[in-house]
């Protein structure tokens, strides 16, 4: 075997992932509710921006209301809404700017979960007008899968910031918004969420490297080996739920049904 020639990273550890993930089964609901608690305990929301969505039955979604904050959400607090962002279950109001996610839906059929949040590291180099730089393993995911939107629009309330977004994005996974913030996607809520904290960690890692030296870039035939062994639905499983235990054992009501 020769040093780009592919492996099969997956064999081993496999049948370990599928034992530990076998009483997994949190509902779409419970995802959206767990997954605004570990957005808020990764630093990734200010104030009220941010919003998670995720298909529904019948082209409706679920997300949430303006309040309560990510760091107070449960699931009693996620709503369904169709694509008018009238509210079909629950008796709250959705986010206005929850609209532009739909212009990146109806693009994009293989899409389940968006996230949109303003974290801080991402949310500098959105100020600066740079791109992420994918050069750590922990960050391969993303690799040549992060587009960049160099102009604001402005507050994306409306369909003229979701046609702009949406087409920036393009096939890609993740989107960095200058002046703005971050919106990854995904086939899955977990998979959509890793992707989100992988976003903001790449930027953290970049702004700290960059503070002391050059980037330098890593080998594509092995970011490209890495980031179909780490985006495998066994391990984002995985990973999200790694993330997921330690919201629950700090606030096991987050999933408590009123």
């Amino acid at each position: 075997m020769t040093s780009t020639e592919p492996r099969d990273l997956t064999t081993a550890i496999r049948p370990q992932l599928a034992d530990q993930l076998s009483g997994l089964a949190w509902s779409a609901r419970e995802l959206t509710a767990l997954t605004c608690r570990i957005l808020a305990a990764e630093q990734h929301c200010f104030a009220l921006a941010g919003q998670v969505t995720s298909r529904a039955d019948n082209g409706s979604f679920w997300t949430v209301p303006w309040s309560p904050a990510f760091d107070a959400m449960t699931v009693n607090d996620v709503i369904r809404v169709d694509d008018d962002l009238n509210t079909l279950e629950g008796s709250a109001q959705p986010n206005p700017a929850t609209r532009f996610h739909y212009w990146v839906y109806r693009a994009r059929p293989d899409v389940n979960c968006i996230i949109h949040t303003h974290p801080p590291y991402i949310s500098a180099l959105s100020m600066i007008g740079r791109p992420l730089v994918i050069s750590h393993m922990d960050a391969t995911p993303l690799y040549q899968d992060v587009a960049f939107l160099p102009d604001w629009p402005g507050v994306p309330v409306a369909d003229h910031e979701g046609e702009l977004i949406s087409e920036g994005l393009g096939d890609k996974r993740a989107i960095l918004l200058a002046h703005h913030g971050m919106l990854t996607t995904g086939r899955t809520i977990e998979e959509a969420t890793v992707l989100a904290l992988m976003l903001e960690h790449a930027a953290k890692m970049q702004v700290r490297a960059e503070a002391i030296g050059e980037i330098r870039p890593i080998p594509e035939h092995l970011a490209l080996e890495a980031k179909d062994f780490l985006l495998q639905p066994s391990v984002i499983q995985a990973t999200y739920r790694s993330f997921a235990d330690r919201v629950l054992r700090t606030d096991p009501d987050t999933l408590r049904a009123s």
